[in-house]
């Protein structure tokens, strides 16, 4: 009885010398836990994580739309006209077409970056912004086009108008030729009725 009070108590005693072992082995040791959020660990250059895109360098190619396995971008373009053409790039590139919706849904997004990879300008890459948890799904969706809903509407009525005074021109140079053959035939017809058979030549 006394034999097996002793052994507990032992047994008590030991478990309590090894955890304080362990406390006392920590206690003086560089803590290595972030505090977060107000410390952050570094992350590798290769890290894959939020999308971005820089507006003022995507030519609306929609090769990024393209290679996306999930189709979490969606593009909406509209061709510029003479007198209205977007500015050039930073590399000054230049742009033929307004890119009027640059939506990315990063609820959709698997973060594989085949994206990236085609996008000519270089336009759009990962950052390593990993806090973006949203209640709403719907503010997942971040929308990069600058463009207002009016400079869209704008711009959309703008190429419609152009493409109808092209319309319009195709449709009046073809009445001309269209007249000017006619004419042409009529000249030709009136000639071969005047011109004198070669037995009245003959005489």
């Amino acid at each position: 009885m006394i034999k097996n009070y002793l052994k507990n108590t032992w047994e008590g005693l030991y478990t309590v010398f090894v955890g304080m072992k362990i406390t006392w082995k920590h206690l003086f040791v560089p803590s290595v836990t972030l505090q977060y959020p107000e410390e952050r660990a570094k992350l590798p250059e290769r890290a894959r994580n939020r999308l971005f895109l820089n507006y003022n360098d995507c030519i609306g190619c929609m090769q990024c739309a393209t290679a996306c396995p999930v189709n979490c971008i969606e593009i909406e373009t509209v061709k510029g006209i003479p007198t209205d053409m977007p500015d050039p790039t930073s590399k000054g590139q230049k742009k033929a077409l307004w890119v009027t919706k640059f939506d990315i849904d990063t609820g959709k997004c698997c973060f594989c970056q085949l994206c990236v990879f085609p996008c000519p300008t270089e336009a759009i890459y990962m950052t390593d912004i990993y806090e973006y948890s949203e209640f709403d799904r719907d503010n997942l969706v971040y929308n990069f086009a600058s463009l207002t809903q009016a400079e869209v509407k704008e711009k959309q009525d703008n190429f419609d108008k152009f493409q109808a005074e092209k319309e319009a021109q195709k449709v009046a140079a073809a009445k001309a030729k269209a007249e000017a053959d006619a004419k042409k035939a009529a000249e030709d017809k009136a000639k071969s009725e005047i011109k004198p058979s070669d037995d009245e030549i003959k005489e």
